[in-house]
């Protein structure tokens, strides 16, 4: 399953934070992302969901017919990276658009766009504008988990295996 979901970027401790929030029982969808925006700076409910459903992408959080509940594993880096890249939709489109020499967001844009469901596209007044957003927070997750590099004349593949807190 992939999740078309792409919060703001923030940090891996930012990810931990809202994890920990996250209670082991089963909690219903409202209470987790009450639970998240009190342990977090997240103000309104609408981007909370879209942190718990990141956090369930990147196996940090699961569901069960009971509610969302905290993982009992601690996946290390290369967990994170690889769930990022197989349960995040879009992320492998845009990491094969990447080479090593910068790619701006509107072509990043440009290699996803035919990917794009259509019932994604006719469930926004102004898809365009949702799933350029969906990009760059794509990409800035990449550069946060090491994929890629920001440049000042876009991203590019990650030369190292530098990594941002």
């Amino acid at each position: 399953m992939r999740y078309k979901v792409a919060p703001p970027p923030r940090s891996r401790s930012f990810l931990e934070t809202a994890r920990d929030a996250i209670p082991l029982v089963p909690d219903s969808e409202a209470d987790c992302c009450r639970a998240i925006q009190t342990a977090t700076d997240v103000s309104n409910r609408e981007t909370a969901q879209k942190y718990l459903v990141f956090l369930q992408a990147l196996g940090l959080v699961a569901e069960s017919d009971r509610g969302y509940y905290r993982t009992r594993t601690d996946p290390d880096r290369a967990d994170l990276v690889t769930a990022f890249e197989e349960s995040v939709f879009g992320v492998d489109v845009l990491l094969a658009a990447l080479n090593s020499e910068p790619v701006d967001t509107d072509d990043a844009f440009d290699a996803l766009r035919a990917e794009i469901p259509r019932w994604e596209r006719e469930r926004h007044a102004d898809w365009e504008a949702v799933w350029r957003e969906r990009v760059v927070n794509l990409l800035e997750w990449a550069v946060l988990f090491g994929l890629a590099e920001k440049t000042d004349d876009g991203y590019r593949r990650s030369t190292g295996n530098s990594e941002q807190q």
